[in-house]
């Protein structure tokens, strides 16, 4: 499935390469938006991941799309020794991360690699895990990524995906799509200094195959005991799959 229709800018780059320069532009507010304006959940969300993972601790584990680090890190705080490979297209996030992990003596753990995450440079069933945090809807194309994730998953080895969703019920559903597509928006291109970060950010959350469609995918990829968890009345959901 092509997930291209919605990209960041409107110019003739690929969304790829739309997508690398956006974070790499918006890296230096990047974490600091993030909490803000998620009021701080978005670290509830990835300890939840974490806790999934604790099940069943994996030896190695891939991160993709880790943006600056933070599941990652997350994880490698609370799982001892495991090894983690993290992938990123964006080389400015990498930067960030790589100052974050330094600062928490991490090194050891986690080891930052520059990719595209549809062309891993990995060999097949190398990871006992994979996880992606609010990157898999910027893929260009989401099959070919998941097919990827899937090739270098172990037999027996988990999918988790942590991903943006849309509330979609009630008096809480009304207030967030106002605050998503309106005030969101705005504040971010206030503090970022870039007028289409986010507003890309509601865009590409309201063209994911989100939920059961999302589901979908993961089994026509070859993932089994497929589900989706919703977190915050909906408004972001976890991932899980098996290889």
């Amino acid at each position: 499935m092509k997930s291209n229709t919605v990209t960041p800018y409107k110019n003739r780059l690929s969304k790829k390469e739309q997508v690398a320069g956006m974070f790499n532009h918006i890296a230096p507010r990047y974490d600091f938006l993030n909490h803000f304006l998620s009021l701080g959940i978005d670290r509830v969300w990835r300890r939840k991941v974490v806790k999934k993972l604790k099940e069943n601790p994996p030896e190695r584990m891939l991160d993709v799309a880790c943006g600056t680090g933070d599941l990652a890190i997350a994880t490698a705080k609370r799982i001892p020794d495991i090894k983690i490979d993290a992938v990123d297209i964006a080389a400015v996030m990498l930067e960030r991360a790589g100052a974050k992990i330094d600062r928490r003596n991490l090194g050891f753990n986690v080891h930052l690699n520059i990719g595209d995450a549809e062309d891993l440079q990995f060999p097949d069933e190398r990871f006992n895990a994979v996880t992606s945090a609010f990157g898999v809807r910027n893929f260009e194309d989401l099959e070919k990524g998941l097919s990827e994730m899937y090739r270098v998953l172990k037999k027996d080895g988990s999918i988790i995906i942590l991903e943006f969703s849309q509330p979609r019920k009630g008096l809480f559903a009304m207030l967030f799509k106002l605050y998503f597509n309106a005030i969101l928006p705005f504040i971010g291109r206030v503090f970022s200094g870039n007028n289409r970060a986010y507003a890309y950010l509601p865009e590409s959350v309201n063209a994911f195959p989100e939920r059961e469609n999302f589901v979908k995918l993961l089994e026509q990829s070859g993932f089994k005991n497929s589900y989706f968890k919703t977190f915050t009345f909906g408004v972001a959901c976890m991932y899980y799959g098996k290889k």
